[in-house]
């Protein structure tokens, strides 16, 4: 079932890259903030309450490529602290599909055991861009150890984003034309 759910989220990965244009350039610095549910289609009931907090820089290191790093907290005690590559797609009318890949550490606290201290996390978004910067988006990822133990039952997390635009926090909402 799991083998599914890859498959599944490879292929729309691989459709929105094909249908996308790429955004125009965008160098707004980001504070991502998102709330989910961690291990959602897992039969085992590990389904916990997933927290999450990232940095998006505006500028692209390589190709368009933009990094990210962040923290992850469930509500049954897991952490893990990652860091990535993103790029957005404008798909016009402010909607923005964001792909990204990283990787990290994570402890299993009182929670589900991935198999490996070294996870990795796949993550599409689907946004909207608000006239101030801001962005809200809904996202599906998944995380695993990539088969480098031999438990691996990865999880898949759903859930949504605020994206807040960094100079609000140095002067607030609706400063700089934003």
């Amino acid at each position: 079932m799991k083998l599914a759910y890859c498959a599944i989220f490879g292929l729309l990965l691989s459709a929105f890259t094909i249908a996308a244009t790429p955004a125009r350039a965008d160098d707004v610095n980001r504070l991502s903030l998102g709330v989910g549910a961690f291990d959602l289609f897992d039969s085992d009931n590990d389904t916990a309450a997933d927290f999450r907090i990232e940095y998006r820089p505006g500028a692209a290191i390589v190709w368009e490529l933009r990094p990210w790093i962040g923290a992850e907290v469930t509500s049954d005690g897991a952490l893990f602290g990652a860091a990535g590559f993103l790029y957005d797609y404008n798909m016009g009318n402010n909607w923005i599909i964001t792909p990204s890949f990283g990787g990290g550490l994570y402890s299993d606290g009182g929670g589900k055991d991935m198999g490996s201290a070294i996870q990795f996390r796949s993550q599409i978004e689907l946004g909207y861009q608000l006239q101030n910067s801001s962005r809200i988006s809904a996202s599906l990822s998944h995380q695993s150890n990539l088969g480098i133990d031999d438990n691996n039952p990865g999880a898949e997390t759903l859930g949504v984003y605020y994206h807040i635009p960094m100079n609000w926090v140095k002067s607030g909402p609706g400063s700089n034309g934003y």
